[in-house]
């Protein structure tokens, strides 16, 4: 039990209430207003980084998922009058209608209509694994808010699709590939989430299945723990399949975000074991969780670069074969970027790491993050609402693709979700 000194408890108190309003004084009236597609169901997404301007309605259905997901878990807090199950069953109803091809796996971009739409003329519907992810991650939130068996075995069908091409190495990145001869962290990463959520969903239909997909969350755990977190502590985003030993750029670099919104993925994972176990696992994860944020934070300006080099400031080492590759002209280009994701989902980890340990460095790491966060990124413009997302080193709007061309309510709604309860139980 976390004991707070009365100070404390009344900062976290008035926190909880800041959270609270900007959630839903802030955040979600631009999504209920901008982002649902009354006409045809799913969502908007694509909005330029100042929120102005609607570029495209096309649907990714990496965004879809996620948004299905948020609804699903907004209904589920304000109970079944809410408005939110009627905008979740729309997105769950395109998803299912729209997002499999004829071998069962994710298209990633759908016409407005609900058409698949290849990226590019000949590249293929289904160019990256992380859109099926996401859309298990939809159905999945959805299955466990109306108890409804056809998204559950939805969810596990497209699940089971992913581990299987997982073990033929058929894992698609895109618009990032995985260069050859690597794995990469963010893999096992987001099928812990995933695959936490679908148990949660199956174990609320006492599903058969609960229990084995229960046993692959925890491989993905310890492939994370084992294999990525490396003597120093740091995950380095890549790794080569013969060793960590790698002075290729690629090789060598962190993405301090990516880590940090893991790190609260294991603690997830960790609440499930007891005693010893369970402590040792939290405090390798606050080991690496103080290392990235000390090795990502931008002492001059603030905040937290989107890449680093495991030993600190601007990615660097060879490229050699891999010079040509997008993700290593990402890596370099944007590397002191600050991104909304990467301090929405660090403010959340760090809190939450402070109240499963009491460290006060873990509550210190929070208070800067969190002061970084909220001075920087939400919009300066009330009635456009939402947040500015990507900003240069200082901290200037930048009119820049990162990843998808997409304005996504992801990671700020996800975040913000999180804390409130996490303060909410605080209080209780």
């Amino acid at each position: 039990m976390l004991h707070l000194t009365e100070e404390r408890r009344r900062l976290l108190r008035d926190r909880l209430e800041f959270y609270r309003n900007h959630l839903h004084e802030y955040i979600l009236p631009f999504w209920l207003k901008n982002g649902i597609d009354r006409e045809y169901g799913g969502y908007f997404t694509c909005f330029n980084n100042y929120g102005d301007e609607l570029v495209s309605t096309d649907k990714y259905v990496w965004s879809q998922g996620r948004m299905l997901w948020l609804l699903g878990e907004l209904a589920q807090r304000e109970g079944p009058a809410s408005e939110y199950r009627a905008l979740a069953r729309s997105g769950y109803e395109f998803l299912k209608k729209n997002c499999r091809l004829s071998n069962g796996h994710c298209t990633f971009i759908l016409t407005r209509e609900g058409v698949p739409k290849e990226p590019l003329p000949g590249e293929g519907y289904e160019i990256s694994t992380y859109a099926d992810c996401f859309a298990v991650l939809g159905f999945a939130r959805f299955a466990e808010l109306e108890t409804d068996q056809e998204a559950a075995d939805l969810a596990l069908e497209i699940f089971d699709s992913i581990v299987a091409r997982i073990e033929r190495r058929e894992f698609r990145t895109d618009p990032e590939p995985l260069p050859p001869g690597y794995r990469a962290h963010g893999i096992p990463m987001i099928l812990l989430n995933t695959s936490h959520q679908l148990v949660k969903a199956l174990r609320a239909l006492g599903h058969p299945e609960a229990g084995r997909v229960a046993g692959r969350r925890a491989l993905f755990a310890r492939e994370i723990i084992e294999d990525f977190i490396g003597p120093d502590g740091l995950i380095r985003e890549l790794i080569r399949d013969s060793g960590r030993d790698d002075q290729n750029l690629l090789g060598r670099y962190v993405n301090p975000g990516h880590t940090l919104e893991g790190m609260w993925f294991l603690m997830h994972y960790a609440l499930e074991l007891a005693g010893r176990e369970r402590r040792q696992l939290l405090d390798l994860i606050c080991r690496v969780m103080e290392v990235t944020y000390r090795l990502g934070w931008d002492e001059e300006y603030g905040g937290l670069f989107h890449f680093v080099d495991a030993d600190g400031g601007q990615p660097r080492g060879d490229l050699g074969e891999l010079a040509g590759d997008p993700l290593a002209k990402k890596v370099v280009e944007g590397w002191a970027d600050k991104l909304w994701w990467v301090h929405s989902e660090t403010v959340y980890a760090t809190l939450l790491a402070y109240c499963l340990t009491g460290r006060e460095g873990m509550f210190e790491l929070y208070q800067q993050v969190h002061d970084y966060t909220f001075a920087t990124f939400p919009h300066p413009d009330p009635s456009i609402g939402e947040w500015i997302q990507i900003r240069d080193r200082t901290g200037q709007p930048m009119d820049k693709v990162v990843g998808l061309p997409v304005k996504d309510p992801f990671h700020i709604i996800r975040a913000l979700l999180l804390i409130v309860e996490l303060l909410e139980e605080l209080e209780q």
